[in-house]
């Protein structure tokens, strides 16, 4: 288990973000692979769901996930929806306790939040497609509508692909450049015409322009730490044939 560096004061709620070791999965899966979009047995991965609730310590919380589509697209979850059944969605938010929020990543960026005053939480899943999109303000934003207010909003960016791990093409930054000459910063030469970005430093740099309590970013690199993540870019470029997902969770205790 990872937990962010986030303030203390956050006594009423569970959350981390999980490595893929303390599972029950084999193979291309070992051993904690929660997604059950992957080519993984089902059982086993339900299985691993209920054991990543035991070490998030919400053993008791519903555990929602959704059916990530890359969007800026954020629900409410009033009731748990059964397992594989989510909405399709990037984010969700709740002031319901007893529901785990769930997001599932191979190298995109989890990213959970709360306002623990107002007993709000939100979590999200930004890839760069998400993130440049406006996920992330459209979670604080639904979050906000149900009463949350920004600087008491801490945010923990979890374990995704690092800069050094993450080369595109040529063409990549055009839209991030286009939206804000700036964003030039979150590049960097790789060998060739690639580049290098950095996922995490620009998902920092749009919550810390929302003026929100604290952002706390993880460092560690999912596609490099090769024992502790599942990584989508490491399988494609190792030719496998699927993936584990790894599962970040926050929920209010009852």
């Amino acid at each position: 288990m990872l937990s962010a560096n986030t303030p203390s004061d956050l006594a009423g709620l569970g959350h981390c973000f999980l490595t893929r070791q303390g599972g029950v999965s084999e193979g291309l899966f070992a051993s904690l692979n929660c997604g059950l979009g992957s080519g993984d047995n089902q059982a086993r991965v339900m299985e691993n769901r209920r054991r990543a609730l035991i070490e998030a310590g919400i053993a008791d919380a519903a555990l929602v996930t959704l059916y990530q589509i890359h969007s800026a697209t954020v629900v409410e979850v009033m009731e748990p929806w059964l397992p594989g059944e989510g909405p399709r969605a990037d984010a969700v938010v709740t002031r319901r306790p007893g529901i785990a929020l769930g997001i599932l990543t191979a190298d995109c960026a989890p990213v959970l939040f709360a306002d623990a005053r107002a007993g709000i939480i939100g979590a999200a899943h930004a890839g760069w497609r998400g993130a440049l999109s406006g996920v992330l303000e459209a979670t604080i934003a639904a979050m906000m509508t149900l009463g949350a207010q920004r600087r008491r909003i801490v945010a923990a960016i979890g374990p995704c692909i690092h800069q050094a791990s993450y080369q595109v093409g040529p063409e990549f930054p055009a839209p991030f450049l286009a939206q804000d000459g700036s964003n030039a910063h979150f590049f960097d030469r790789g060998p060739g015409d690639r580049q290098r970005f950095d996922l995490p430093g620009y998902a920092a740099a749009r919550l810390e322009g929302l003026g929100l309590r604290h952002v706390a970013p993880s460092p560690a690199d999912t596609c490099a730490e090769v024992e502790r993540f599942f990584s989508y870019r490491r399988a494609t470029l190792a030719g496998e044939s699927d993936y584990g997902r790894n599962l970040s969770v926050i929920a209010l205790k009852d």
